[in-house]
């Protein structure tokens, strides 16, 4: 019994870790990807007028706005931390927080389970 527990918990781990590091990334991607295009229109090009705002994109998919609800949820408890840290402040923070509660925190947890067992 405690042996399942441990691998459940286990692979809880990883999959969190997963969803908040894959939502990180894809944010770094969309913001590295349209940073050119926000440069330009700060300097009063009109050429990239046609560009989506910051933090959005113009087909932003049901599985993209999923992923990022859910690393919202599992990173909730650190929002009051970053709500004052800009957009890539806050996505580091809670990416971190994720990494340390999630990952090393049941990963240790998931292991003494194995131990004693």
């Amino acid at each position: 019994m405690t042996a399942a527990a441990a691998k459940l918990i286990h692979a809880a781990s990883i999959l969190i870790c997963l969803i908040v590091a894959l939502s990180f990334l894809l944010f770094a991607i969309n913001q590295t990807s349209t940073a050119s295009g926000r440069q330009q229109e700060e300097l009063g090009s009109t050429a990239a007028a046609t560009q989506t705002p910051p933090g959005t994109t113009p087909h932003e998919s049901s599985f993209r706005k999923d992923l990022d609800e859910a690393s919202e949820e599992l990173t909730s408890p650190v929002s009051s931390l970053t709500s004052s840290s800009g957009e890539w402040g806050a996505r580091t923070i809670r990416l971190i927080f994720a990494l340390l509660v999630y990952g090393f925190l049941l990963g240790y947890l998931a292991r003494a389970i194995r131990v004693r067992a």
